[in-house]
């Protein structure tokens, strides 16, 4: 089935990415999930009219960070960062993010 608007959401690991996806749809915007790490031959297959970052547990300074291809930037399509999401956007694209006082994950503060 051809679908006239379809956007991608990226996962990383947020507890609220199906919530995400169910909102678009509630728009009558076919989506789909996939892992951050979906290759990106895959994504330009899909032709999506716009990305979604989902937020995440991890930090985009560490060593372990789920970092997606950055050519997703070049797809010439809109693209929203949510919490982790918009770190990777400013830290792909050569902007700064300072860290917080104190950790925060899905609206829950950690120590």
């Amino acid at each position: 089935m051809t679908h006239t608007e379809s956007i991608l959401i990226l996962d990383f690991g947020s507890q609220f990415t199906q919530l995400i996806a169910r909102r678009v749809r509630e728009l009558n915007v076919y989506c789909e999930i996939h892992p951050f790490n979906v290759p990106y031959e895959k994504i330009t297959t899909f032709n999506p009219q716009g990305i979604i970052l989902s937020g995440g547990p991890s930090s985009v300074y560490a060593s372990d960070a789920p970092i997606p291809d950055k050519k997703i930037y070049e797809l010439g399509v809109p693209v929203l960062g949510i919490c982790y999401g918009l770190q990777l956007i400013a830290f792909q694209n050569e902007g700064e993010v300072n860290k917080a006082p104190r950790r925060e994950f899905d609206g829950h503060n950690y120590s």
